[in-house]
């Protein structure tokens, strides 16, 4: 290969004249017709001579060349092609830029894909709102696969001791968005954003940082007391409340229900699944006082909605009923909080069993094998639970 290192920087600088200048090892600065200069290196491969450009001489000083050259012929003697190698590289290089995005791109990309199968444009305000004012601000313009544990705990970190249910929230989304991309192939590795064996090693566990705060509930003594007063009340968020009470239901459940869900001669009101938060039709057994709030509402309104609002085609806000509260100076309650007055008198005023009031509330079961066992919904039983506690509500006490 005979002696490396023939040209110097000082000569190569000078050299002008057309031709090809040997600096040793296959390295040579080929100066063409033009008066470009540019560095080519030359090796032999399976007997046949092929050569490589390593750049112009402005861009790629002879230390570089030198440099560059030398790895290339480290791979000749370990019987590797460079020209192949460099093809693969750059072709690698090319991939992973291509699958390369940043954690807002990402998180973008993850709420359009899941946007259809949310129930409502809310939900997915709430994962845009979350995460741009938690994230985006410490790894909204970095790539996905950039991120690692320090970065997520320096997200969660100031707000998990005072804002808990919030930080858990954006710790499940973040999670959420680096998985999908991983998926999606913009990141390998663990998730720093995954909880078991991992954060919880980190922070305390949600439970142990702040206490459930149950919303504030009527005590169920008084439910008789309220009913007779909220009877004297006018207007269709009064009928929504009545309603509301009497068949143990949620606000959208209420305000979201339409002419076809409700069955009179059946007593029976059935919410399907797009509107329940466990994605499950809900049956609702109607007492006589509920089939008869039923009942006047169907006569007296002529669109699906049962309590349309005052632009077409929506229903009354979710605030409608809390307004009714206020009218009737009971500000210490919330709507929410009815749910909690059925539970506690299907547990301390009735044998009813837990499972049935759990029912009765369209609440999802957390045992999965509970879950897997659990067939009917006990309708027939339940039917006679919501006429107790019709009749409960009516004793003026």
């Amino acid at each position: 290969m005979g002696a490396i290192h023939r040209l110097s920087s000082l000569g190569v600088a000078r050299l002008s004249k057309p031709g090809r200048y040997c600096d040793g090892g296959g390295l040579y600065l080929q100066v063409s017709v033009a008066r470009t200069r540019s560095w080519v290196y030359r090796f032999r491969r399976k007997g046949r001579l092929r050569e490589m450009g390593l750049g112009p001489l402005h861009v790629t000083t002879l230390a570089e060349a030198r440099e560059r050259a030398a790895r290339y012929r480290k791979m000749v003697l370990e019987g590797l092609d460079p020209i192949d190698v460099r093809r693969a590289e750059l072709m690698q290089h090319k991939a992973k830029a291509g699958r390369s995005r940043t954690f807002d791109e990402c998180a973008k990309a993850f709420i359009e894909a899941n946007r259809a199968g949310w129930k409502s444009s809310k939900h997915a305000a709430q994962w845009e709102n979350t995460l741009v004012t938690y994230a985006s601000p410490v790894i909204g313009p970095l790539c996905a696969e950039d991120i690692d544990i320090t970065l997520v705990v320096r997200i969660l970190e100031p707000i998990w001791q005072t804002k808990t249910e919030t930080a858990s929230r954006v710790r499940g989304r973040i999670e959420a968005v680096l998985d999908w991309a991983t998926v999606h192939r913009c990141r390998e590795g663990d998730n720093p954003a995954r909880w078991k064996g991992h954060l919880d090693k980190v922070f305390p566990a949600r439970a142990k940082v702040r206490k459930v705060r149950h919303r504030p509930a009527l005590p169920y003594a008084g439910a008789g007391a309220f009913m007779t007063q909220l009877r004297t009340q006018k207007g269709l968020a009064a009928r929504a409340l009545e309603l509301l009470v009497l068949t143990a239901a949620r606000t959208s459940e209420v305000l979201g229900a339409t002419r076809g869900e409700f069955d009179l001669d059946a007593a029976m009101w059935t919410v399907p699944a797009e509107r329940m938060k466990a994605d499950r039709v809900h049956r609702i057994p109607l007492s006589g006082p509920a089939r008869e709030v039923v009942r006047r509402l169907l006569d007296q309104t002529n669109g699906e909605l049962l309590f349309p609002g005052m632009k077409r085609g929506k229903s009354l806000s979710n605030t409608a009923m809390l307004a009714v509260l206020r009218r009737m100076e009971r500000t210490g309650i919330t709507v929410h909080g009815f749910r909690s007055t059925f539970r506690d008198w299907a547990a301390e005023c009735t044998t009813y069993p837990n499972e049935m009031a759990e029912m009765a509330l369209a609440h999802a079961v957390d045992d999965k094998v509970e879950a897997a066992y659990r067939r009917g919904d006990m309708f027939r039983r339940r039917r006679q639970m919501m006429d107790d506690w019709a009749a409960y509500c009516a004793r003026a006490t």
